[in-house]
């Protein structure tokens, strides 16, 4: 069938279309996809971070210290030893002074044993024992004197009192006669005013919470004198 021209020349045909959705909609949807990885990677990224900092937020085992900025430094735990707290007795004095113990409680003999047992167990330089003053009478308690001027005297009659069970008094020694019954003390560095409560007892009657006891004094038969 051939063309009819109008006067105007030729007609022209209409070039063939492309399909509707083709190129257009192929574009939008590459474009949506890309903003779906960005958020995507957004997110993984976000999470990673996240994670990170929660990992810096976890403290190793062990205990926390100090620093001196006053932030918070850990010690692992398989560098953390533990010290174990050890008592140590330093040993007693028992050299540098004679000790003479006198009888302060009116129990016959008490002082002759007391004296025994501090010569035999812990091994004190003993002299010989005696009776207090009358105007001493009898202590509830003991007391022990030292002699400032014998260097010794004082850890002697502070190991005396460790012998004895703790808890005595410990003084100087006053000026003038000693509170004896001779009034003499022939030059002895410690008087142990025996009182009643370390009267008639053992070493070990006197110190129940030790490991071993200094002495275990046997009593003897009582005689009708002092000491």
């Amino acid at each position: 069938m051939s063309e009819v021209s109008d006067g105007s020349g030729p007609v022209q045909r209409r070039p063939p279309r492309s399909s509707d959705g083709g190129a257009p909609v192929s574009g939008a949807l590459a474009i949506v996809l890309a903003v779906i990885a960005v958020v995507a990677g957004f997110l993984i990224l976000r999470s990673i971070s996240d994670g990170g900092d929660n990992q810096l937020d976890i403290e190793p085992d062990g205990d926390a210290a100090g620093a001196p900025d006053g932030s918070t430094s850990t010690v692992p735990s398989s560098v953390t030893s533990v010290l174990e707290t050890t008592t140590t007795t330093s040993p007693m004095t028992t050299d540098g002074a004679t000790v003479i113990v006198a009888n302060a409680n009116g129990i016959s003999g008490s002082a002759a044993t007391t004296s025994r047992a501090l010569e035999s167990g812990p091994g004190f330089t003993m002299g010989e024992p005696t009776d207090a003053s009358d105007a001493t009478g009898d202590l509830e308690t003991t007391v022990i004197y030292f002699d400032p001027a014998q260097p010794a005297a004082q850890a002697v009659a502070s190991s005396v009192d460790r012998a004895l069970g703790g808890g005595t008094t410990i003084l100087p020694l006053p000026a003038g006669t000693p509170p004896v019954a001779s009034g003499d003390i022939a030059g002895a560095g410690v008087l142990v005013m025996l009182g009643l409560d370390k009267a008639d007892k053992t070493l070990e009657e006197l110190n129940p919470t030790a490991n071993t006891s200094p002495a275990v004094i046997t009593n003897p038969p009582l005689s009708t004198t002092g000491q």
